[in-house]
């Protein structure tokens, strides 16, 4: 059994592996099920960055839509923008509460995993 540490979308989770060798590998194991992390336990936040926290895309990716403008004050998880990878729409929110110092990406935009797609004050 190997223990690991998920974090999905601001949500950390404990899971437990089983790792299978040999015969045992062909039958399929019931999977345990995720218990959610104790709230003492928070994700690391980003490093910030001169200026501002920088907020990073997770994947590649188009941009859907840009909720906010520069100057607009926002609050931790609010939806700042909407990146389509995969065929699923993922809302990037705000790691923190602040104003939004800059955006660097449009709509439509194809981004990078770790791109800056804006910057908080």
């Amino acid at each position: 059994m190997k223990k690991y540490r998920v974090n999905v979308n601001g949500t950390v989770y404990d899971i437990t592996l089983e790792v299978l060798e040999g015969e045992a590998a062909k039958a399929p194991a019931p999977a345990p099920a995720a218990a959610p992390a104790p709230a003492a336990a928070p994700a690391p936040a980003a490093a910030p960055v001169a200026g501002g926290q920088s907020v990073d895309a997770p994947m590649p990716g188009n941009i859907i839509s840009v909720n906010v403008k520069p100057g607009q004050a926002v609050k931790k998880g609010d939806v700042l923008l909407i990146l389509e990878a995969m065929k699923m729409e993922n809302e990037i929110m705000a790691p923190v509460d602040g104003t939004v110092a800059s955006v660097a990406v449009n709509a439509g935009q194809t981004v990078q995993s770790g791109q800056q797609l804006l910057t908080l004050a």
